[in-house]
């Protein structure tokens, strides 16, 4: 009886090592640097420091951009302001007869025409 429990123990101890050579193995393979989970890993975290270089690009031209909409609407406001005071004062001025349309003489039937075409002009 003793006989058979040695060779089951032994036989226990060489399955246990069998399992824990292919496990370390397969962990061998899993954290592999090019082809493992250790390569995406890798590469998520070149992607990571590319993806954040990128976003501080994009918020350093999104300030850029927001300070010169800032300064073209400004630009803009002072220049509507100059507007409204230049429409203001037309209103402000009298109207002159100068400005007025003269109403035109209808050309004489009986007149020469050469005359009446120099007059028109």
């Amino acid at each position: 009886m003793e006989m058979i429990a040695d060779i089951l123990l032994v036989a226990g101890a060489l399955g246990a090592g069998f399992y824990c050579f292919i496990l370390a193995r397969r962990l061998t393979r899993f954290t592999d640097l090019e082809n493992g989970v250790g390569g995406a890993v890798a590469v998520l975290s070149a992607q990571v420091d590319d993806l954040s270089k990128t976003l501080e690009q994009a918020q350093n031209s999104a300030g850029d951009s927001s300070k010169s909409l800032g300064e073209l609407t400004e630009r803009a406001e002072d220049v509507a302001r100059r507007l409204e005071l230049l429409v203001a004062s037309m209103h402000d001025l009298p109207q002159s007869a100068a400005a007025a349309p003269q109403p035109q003489a209808p050309p004489q039937e009986n007149a020469d025409p050469v005359f009446v075409r120099h007059a028109r002009n």
